[in-house]
């Protein structure tokens, strides 16, 4: 598929973190020209309107791209389409599964340890079950970052890729698929692949060609974990792919794995990409 990401979901429990990630969201779809859908689960007697969720034509107004008090139907004139829904429901992962089996997304755009927002995405209660059952790519956006939007302006500060690659899971769709994603930001920096191991053990890796970033190659020896954030945190990087496995799909049995490790300590925002597809095939 040449544009994986045209229908994206942000669920926001409208705090200041989520805001963050629909700030990421929006920039993601305005760049594939797809379909925004933003969603708040409301618990019983919360007070929550439509005008509460986050206001999608007064960010594009502070971004200079359209003018103050602008039509609804001037959104569509910049090749997004915008959905806003509440719903209410004890069980926030239901409801958010019931959206998705309803209208199928590409892309979760969500923030992470939100401990003092109406609900903790990344907390026992929602995270887990949710990016277990979806079975799709999420981009997680840790509570105390800022992310690679500017707020102000909607400019990309994204310079510098981290890609974490071993022979399981084969990364090679990851690849294809987050350079796609990058592509279509416009993103002109440098993507590394980074092996935690011995060099020779790194996978044989061809990166997509014609898409105008730049490629490195980095062997290091030491524990998963800790090698991958301090690699990060040593290239100042804004962005950590991980290609993710497991029987159910994505951050399958989510506490635990590297993926979710990654992200606990993480400084910047996570895309974790789902290889299921792609280990059935082999």
């Amino acid at each position: 598929m040449d544009q994986p990401f045209l229908r994206i979901l942000h669920p926001t429990d409208l705090s200041e973190a989520s805001h963050t990630a629909f700030l990421h969201a929006l920039k993601i779809a305005l760049a594939v020209k797809g379909k925004l859908t933003l969603l708040h689960v409301k618990r019983e007697g919360e007070q929550v309107h439509m005008s509460d969720l986050p206001g999608v034509r007064d960010t594009l107004h502070r971004w200079g791209l359209l003018p103050e008090q602008a039509p609804s139907e001037a959104v569509a004139a910049l090749g997004l389409a915008v959905r806003k829904l509440i719903a209410k429901d004890a069980d926030p992962v239901a409801a958010c599964l019931a959206m998705l089996n309803e209208h199928p997304a590409d892309l979760i755009v969500l923030a992470t340890s939100q401990h003092q927002g109406r609900m903790r995405w990344l907390g026992r209660e929602v995270s887990g079950p949710l990016t277990r059952e979806a079975g799709i790519p999420a981009l997680l956006v840790p509570q105390q970052t800022r992310g690679f939007v500017d707020e102000a302006t909607g400019e990309l500060t994204l310079r510098r890729v981290l890609i974490p690659v071993a022979s399981e899971p084969r990364p090679t769709q990851a690849l294809v698929t987050s350079s796609t994603l990058l592509a279509s930001l416009g993103f002109q920096g440098t993507s590394t692949l980074l092996h935690v191991g011995d060099r020779s053990s790194m996978p044989s890796l061809e990166p997509p060609a014609g898409n105008g970033m730049q490629w490195e190659r980095r062997a290091v020896q030491g524990d998963v974990v800790p090698t991958i954030l301090a690699e990060a945190a040593a290239m100042t990087s804004d962005l950590i792919v991980m290609p993710t496995e497991g029987q159910h799909g994505f951050l399958d049995a989510l506490r635990g794995s590297t993926t979710e490790r990654v992200l606990r300590e993480a400084t910047c925002p996570v895309l974790a990409l789902p290889v299921r597809q792609e280990r059935e095939e082999r």
